[in-house]
Order: structure tokens, then C-alpha cells, then sequence
């Protein structure tokens, strides 16, 4: 009878010390990047188009749940118009809160505001273009805690607003990859 009362007690006392330890108040992000771009222009395909590329961010956190994010990534591309490619690179940099649930499970998901700019340049038949202009993020994510260290990021799915050439740019950007926690 004292066994089984001891082990529940440990067992109903256990989770409680799995949330006392402490989160890595470090993390280091890079993996792939979907970009869904919305021009805002009624230009024959190019009023949508996609571009791949990579994110990287390192977030620092000033406890278990509250930190910083500073986020960077590039997106490559060349959508047509009539048939001519447009050559396209965009690469933002961001920054902001963000807020994670670390738990005992193997899944923890978070949240982030980011704010920043973006610059974007274009070539077509030996015409090019480059603006840099506002740009900010919402979204978040869930990642899949591997080992105390390492972690795979599922999906982190953010709306990302731009205001390159003076209008607002209405964008979906999907990214997975590896987390490194420190």
C-alpha cells in the first residue's frame, strides 16, 4: 500500500517538475521558404506569383515564454508577363515579440509580431528595378522537439504586409526547417 501511495505521489508530482525546467533562452531557425506574392496590379500574370527561398531568425527570450526575434529571409523567382521573365529577388528583415508554449509534449507552438523592410529587385530584358519599403509580419508556428537541442519546424505560416512602390502588397510566406536551442 506505501509503494502504490508513493508512486502516485511521484506520478502526480512529476509533471509539475518537467514545468519547472527551464526553457533554452535561445534559438536559431533556418530552413525553406514558400513565398505567395499579391502584386495589387490587374498585369496578365503577374497579379499573383510564387517565389522560393530561405528564413533564418534567432530569437532571444526573457523567460520561458516572452522573447525577441530578429527574422530574415530571401525569396527568388522569375514570374512571366507575355511571355518575358521577370528575374525577382525580395529579402526581408524583421523584427519583433514573440511569444512560445513550451510543454512536455513534443510540440511547441509560438507566436510572432515582426516589423522591418523589405527590398525587392527586378531585371527584365536588361531593365532592372530596386525599392526597399516597410514591411511587417504576422504568424506563428509549431515545432517538433527532437532532443533538448534540436527541433524540426513543422510550419511557421506568417501574413506579411509590404508597401513596395507605395502600395500594399497583401502576402502569404510558409517555412519549415531546423531549430537549433541553446
Amino acid at each position: 500500500m506505501y509503494r502504490f501511495l508513493a508512486v502516485l505521489i511521484f506520478a502526480a508530482t512529476l509533471p509539475l517538475h518537467v514545468l519547472a525546467q527551464d526553457a533554452p533562452r535561445a534559438e536559431v531557425f533556418g530552413g525553406f521558404q514558400y513565398f505567395r506574392a499579391n502584386t495589387n496590379t490587374d498585369v496578365s500574370n503577374l497579379d499573383h506569383f510564387n517565389l522560393n527561398g530561405w528564413d533564418a531568425s534567432l530569437s532571444g527570450y526573457f523567460n520561458r515564454y516572452i522573447g525577441v526575434t530578429a527574422d530574415f529571409s530571401g525569396a527568388y523567382g522569375s514570374p512571366e508577363v507575355l511571355g518575358v521573365p521577370i528575374h525577382t529577388k525580395q529579402h526581408t528583415f524583421m523584427f519583433g515579440p514573440v511569444v512560445r508554449l513550451p510543454n512536455p509534449t513534443h510540440l511547441t507552438p509560438f507566436v510572432h509580431a515582426l516589423g522591418g523592410g523589405i527590398h525587392t529587385s527586378a531585371d527584365a530584358v536588361g531593365i532592372n528595378g530596386t525599392d526597399t519599403s516597410a514591411a511587417w509580419a504576422v504568424g506563428g508556428g509549431v515545432d517538433l522537439n527532437i532532443a533538448p537541442i534540436i527541433s524540426v519546424r513543422l510550419a511557421q505560416v506568417d501574413y506579411l504586409q509590404t508597401r513596395t512602390g507605395g502600395d500594399s502588397q497583401n502576402n502569404f510566406r510558409y517555412s519549415a526547417g531546423i531549430v537549433l536551442r541553446f
